[in-house]
This record gives structure tokens, C-alpha cells and sequence, in this order.
């Protein structure tokens, strides 16, 4: 059978759905992913992760594309945060291949991750507002060597975590990023933190093939339905109110969690 014939209707059917809701609100498709895999397809979670980041470093690569037209990428900040998360996501991977990522340890170790990221990503899309108002009162603008170094290490947890659960590169990176650069457009900060994505999701992503957890028709099924989903949830991005989207993805990622953990 060809690997075309292989395609399944439904995987591309979710991530149509998947890359519309990205397209919608600009949240990682990893909070979004991994879990339905997980949850709804009976997925394992190692094969879950690790082809989601394959998918994310294929769809981050054309939004990469985009800001790099546009300008709206710092490659500053980029360096500096691929300098924290390529060596941590190789620490990560090194002791990921030290575990049986077919046996039930793993996939405990991966949910209860996972359920966490998500439980910690929906915080964010709900409050991000009122923490960086609070940074700011109690931290206020960094000194621009603490801000350099803080850089590296937003991006050396963005690896531990990304690597682990194919969650945080969105709107935790974000997040952070306007925490630490206030002074930047939002523009700026988005684009800086989609390049990112791109070389830590791919290395990420190829560490998990390597231990054998991507399922290249399961990829290619969902690359087939998230890139028109992108398109159009991007076209439809200004006729709903942000708000609105960022509470209900908000309160989706919670009981999602909520799901995997118990």
C-alpha cells in the first residue's frame, strides 16, 4: 500500500479543525494536538509528542517565512533562546532514550506532563494580563545583560518542556518573551518566538524519531488538513473577538488537563 493510501480522513479532519482554532488565536498547535491524539485516537502519548513536533516545525516554518518578509523577527532574541533550549532539549532527549518510551512509565511520565503544560498554558491564555502587570510592578524593565540572560533561560525550559510534551512554544514563549521586552511590538515578540519554534521543534521532533516515536503517516495526514485550517482561521481571525477565543481555548486546555491527569 503507498503511503498516500495510507492518509486517514479523519487525522486530516482534525487537523483541519486544530489549525483553523491556531490560525484563530496563534496558540501552539501542541496544546491543542498531542492531547486529541492522546484522548481521542488512543494514541500513545511518546508517538503523540513526537510526531506533533514534526507537525509544529512544519507548520511554524511558513509562519517563520511570513514574519521574515514582514521584519518582525528579532534574531537577537531567537539566538538567545535556541542558546538555552538546542543544549536542553539534547539533555532532554539523551535522558528520554534512557527510558522504555513503549512502556507504561513513559506514558504516565508524558500525560501527567502534558496535563500540567496545559493546565499552566490555559493560566496563561486566561491571566497573562494581571502576571505581566504583576512582573512588572514588582520587577519592572531588566538590566539588558539579566534580560539576556533570563533569555537563555526561557529557552532552556521551553526545551525541557517542548522536548517532554510538545507544549510551551506558544503562548508560554510568548508570554515570557513580553515579560522580559516590554518595549517590543507584539508583532516583534510572536515572530521571534514562532522562529524559535522552528529549530527547537525540529530537533526535538527528530530526537523522537530517532527513538523510534513518529508516525510519518499519522504527520502527513495532519499536515494535509492543518494547512488550509491555518489559512482560513487566520482569515477569520478578526471576526470574533480575541477575548472570547483565548477564554474558551482557555477553558478547553483545562478540562483537557484535567482529563489526562486524573
Amino acid at each position: 500500500m503507498t503511503f498516500f493510501a495510507q492518509l486517514n480522513p479523519l487525522y486530516s479532519l482534525s487537523g483541519l479543525g486544530v489549525g483553523f482554532l491556531v490560525g484563530m488565536t496563534g496558540v501552539g498547535g501542541g496544546s491543542l494536538m498531542t492531547p486529541l491524539l492522546i484522548l481521542l485516537f488512543g494514541i500513545h502519548p511518546a508517538t503523540a509528542v513526537g510526531t506533533d513536533l514534526l507537525y509544529a516545525a512544519a507548520t511554524k516554518t511558513s509562519g517563520t517565512f511570513f514574519h521574515g518578509f514582514a521584519k518582525t523577527i528579532d534574531w537577537r532574541v531567537v539566538t538567545r533562546l535556541a542558546m538555552g533550549s538546542v543544549p536542553a532539549t539534547a539533555v532532554t532527549l539523551l535522558v528520554l532514550a534512557n527510558v522504555d518510551m513503549d512502556g507504561s512509565s513513559a506514558r504516565g511520565i508524558i500525560t501527567v506532563a502534558l496535563g500540567v503544560a496545559l493546565f499552566v498554558t490555559a493560566i496563561a491564555l486566561l491571566f497573562h494580563r494581571q502576571v505581566l502587570a504583576l512582573y512588572a510592578a514588582r520587577v519592572g524593565e531588566l538590566a539588558p545583560e539579566r534580560t539576556a540572560f533570563y533569555t537563555v533561560v526561557v529557552g532552556a525550559t521551553l526545551g525541557v518542556l517542548v522536548s517532554v510534551t510538545s507544549v510551551g512554544a506558544g503562548a508560554l514563549g510568548v508570554t515570557a518573551l513580553i515579560a522580559l521586552y516590554p518595549r517590543y511590538p507584539l508583532t516583534r515578540i510572536v515572530g521571534s518566538d514562532i522562529a524559535h519554534a522552528v529549530p527547537l521543534t525540529l530537533i526535538a521532533g527528530l530526537g523522537h524519531w530517532a527513538m523510534g516515536s513518529v508516525d510519518w503517516v499519522l504527520l502527513g495526514s495532519l499536515l494535509i488538513g492543518s494547512i488550509p485550517g491555518i489559512l482560513i482561521g487566520s482569515y477569520a481571525s478578526g471576526r470574533v473577538r480575541d477575548s472570547v477565543l483565548r477564554v474558551i481555548l482557555a477553558l478547553m486546555l483545562l478540562l483537557v488537563g484535567a482529563r489526562l491527569i486524573l
